[in-house]
């Protein structure tokens, strides 16, 4: 059945296991992608929708590099909105509610759209190893299959176990079976391993629910897209509903502590921090009075709602009453219940850049079983291990993104360098250089790593440069043209902006906090600008971000430049930091445990000072 030995295995038909499905078959490697259900191939386990606070930029960075997760987005999105439009730009962030079904449907005809994908509906118990590299895998039914490389993107399924509350049995995800045996093979291999806790909330029959007591909250009015290339424009769109928690609810919740297993200790994983369950919130936050409630539709046609902000693994008849209270669900039907979900994970630090194991050759793991959370954490991780995998048995150097060019590359090396305890989400935060890693500027960074490494076409490079070179005229325009004081106060009376007594450049007008670049649209001077009939809304943005932020942008740039060039002073592999007698005892303990690969990444293991870096530099020099 399979007498051929394959590239790459990929192991889960998550959004981790997509992309790398996508992005090694497409780049040359004949690829099996075993899964437990082929129905479920991209399934959005939880809440419908992609993007959100640096995951959209996430998304967009997939996108750049010739992944699909923005492009299926884009095909079965039913709202969009673009986050912290009231912040700066390195805040904006873009949001998706999607069509479930449709959407996990989409991803799995596209990867049937491969010639080089094979798909199997199976369980993998067994690692085939020899000499600590992979060469294949052995599925439940006893298959054994022979491969080049294999990358493990297992989601919640190894050893799952989920809780309602003194209920508790062994699944990957509700109604799924849970993965037995690659956990225990690893563990004897010497892979460190913990255990992780995620949940979800219920979801309710729309039809019950009276939305007059919700306030509605409707997509943006010019809806924008994730994919740089011509996927469809959104015409329409569905509403999201928003209502509370009230104290009787919190008091039936508190009934059910005591039968919950987040409680009662029944559970030993540790859960996100910043996506906690429901009560959770009400025990760590006993001061507030109400916690607010998301109603978010799964698709355009089914009448299933997901009550996001309501994660809870509490009994069914708790669940129950308590939806009962809130606002607008007081005739609640309930399709499915609240869950929690325990599983198995491996700390990321045994990881190198490239998502390759340390200890066994040709093995990547992405995805949940590296501490994340999130579709898009997940879906980055997943395609940068496709990539790697396919440049390792092609004996050619890994792709590293830095964290100056991507998020992708903050989350990489964040977790591959300090590790992760709890469940692992990106936040604009974590990102030092974020008015870099903006959503708008995705394409710029990344398009032509993308089309170096064979997943993106010659037209998007043709397209990036064409609008390249629409904002720099645009932005060389402003920067040349002045803007008589009589005209110029016309609008800076509306805008009870400081007047002028003389001709100012354009550009120094929109450096201004209070303008925009809206502002200029009905001046006939900004009406002769030549190519103003060619370049669209999007660009004239990134126009106005480029004069407005040039000061931080060029800052962050320098700043980038110099932390990049400790990135460039490699440590060599094994190598010994006990002679180094200045190390502190502990730096010498991570640093030999971790073995960074240059001075950039031991400067950002935790323990390492400023002193042991110096030390570091010191002998590196000698």
């Amino acid at each position: 059945m399979f007498s051929t030995i394959y590239d790459i295995i990929i192991i889960g038909g998550g959004h981790a296991g997509a992309e790398a499905t996508a992005a090694a078959s497409r780049m040359g490697s004949s690829v099996l992608l075993i899964t437990m259900n082929l129905q479920t191939i991209g399934y959005l386990s939880c809440n419908p929708a992609m993007g959100g606070i640096a995951k959209g930029q996430m998304i967009r960075e997939i996108d750049a590099l010739g992944g699909y997760s923005g492009i299926i987005t884009d095909e079965t999105m039913i709202q969009f909105r673009m986050l912290n439009r009231s912040k700066g730009p390195a805040m904006w962030s873009p949001r998706a509610q999607l069509d479930r079904m449709r959407f996990s449907e989409t991803w799995r005809l596209k990867l049937e759209s491969f010639p080089k994908v094979d798909f199997l509906q199976d369980s993998v118990t067994e690692l085939l190893i020899q000499k600590k590299s992979i060469r294949g895998v052995k599925t439940a039914l006893g298959i054994e299959i022979p491969s080049r490389a294999v990358i493990l993107a297992s989601g919640t399924f190894l050893n799952g176990m989920i809780y309602i509350g003194e209920k508790q049995y062994r699944g990957g995800r509700i109604s799924d079976k849970f993965s037995t045996g690659l956990t225990e093979q690893l563990r004897y291999l010497g892979f460190l391993t913990g255990r992780m806790k995620t949940g979800t909330s219920p979801r309710v029959d729309g039809r019950s629910l009276d939305y007059s007591k919700m306030n509605e909250q409707i997509g943006d009015e010019n809806p924008k897209k994730f994919s740089y290339i011509n996927t469809p424009a959104l015409k329409k769109q569905r509403s999201c509903y928003i209502t509370h928690t009230t104290d009787v609810v919190h008091d039936i919740l508190r009934s059910g502590f005591k039968r919950s297993p987040i409680f009662n200790r029944s559970i030993h994983g540790i859960g996100p921090r910043y996506c906690p369950s429901i009560e959770d919130k009400i025990y760590r936050f006993s001061e507030r009075h109400h916690h607010q409630i998301f109603v978010e539709p799964e698709g355009w046609n089914t009448t299933e709602m997901y009550v996001n902000g309501f994660s809870t693994s509490l009994p069914q008849e708790i669940q129950f009453q308590a939806l009962r209270k809130i606002p607008g669900f007081e005739r609640v039907k309930i399709l499915k219940l609240g869950y929690a979900i325990e599983y198995d994970y491996f700390p990321p630090i045994q990881l190198n850049h490239s998502l390759e194991t340390k200890l066994i050759k040709n093995l990547f793991f992405a995805g949940q079983i590296n501490g994340t959370t999130g579709y898009e954490e997940a879906a980055a991780q997943g395609i940068i291990a496709g990539i790697n995998a396919h440049l390792k048995i092609n004996k050619k150097e890994p792709f590293i993104l830095h964290r100056h060019e991507a998020y992708i590359g903050v989350l990489i090396d964040d977790l591959v360098t300090k590790g992760t305890e709890e469940p692992y989400r990106m936040f604009t935060s974590r990102a030092e250089h974020r008015i870099l890693l903006r959503q708008d500027n995705a394409d710029e960074r990344l398009t032509h790593y993308g089309y170096k490494l064979g997943l993106s076409k010659e037209d998007r490079i043709k397209k990036l440069k064409k609008k390249l070179k629409l904002i720099k005229d645009c932005v060389n325009f402003l920067y040349e043209t002045n803007l008589h004081p009589d005209v110029g106060n016309l609008i800076l009376e509306k805008k009870g902006s400081t007047l002028l007594s003389q001709p100012i450049r354009l550009s120094s007008l929109l450096s201004r906090p209070e303008i925009s670049i809206k502002d200029f649209y009905h001046l006939s001077i900004f009406q002769d600008y030549r190519n103003l009939h060619s370049i669209n809304e999007e660009e004239l943005e990134q126009v106005s971000i480029q004069i407005k932020y040039k000061g931080y942008i060029e800052r962050e740039k320098n700043m980038a430049a110099k932390i990049s060039r400790l990135e460039n002073i490699g440590i060599p592999d094994n190598f010994d930091y006990g002679r180094i007698v200045a190390l502190s005892y502990e730096a010498r303990e991570k640093l030999g445990y971790r073995n960074p690969r240059s001075i950039g990444q031991a400067s950002r293991i935790s323990g390492v000072s400023p002193a042991d870096i110096s030390a570091l530099l010191i002998y590196l020099n000698r």
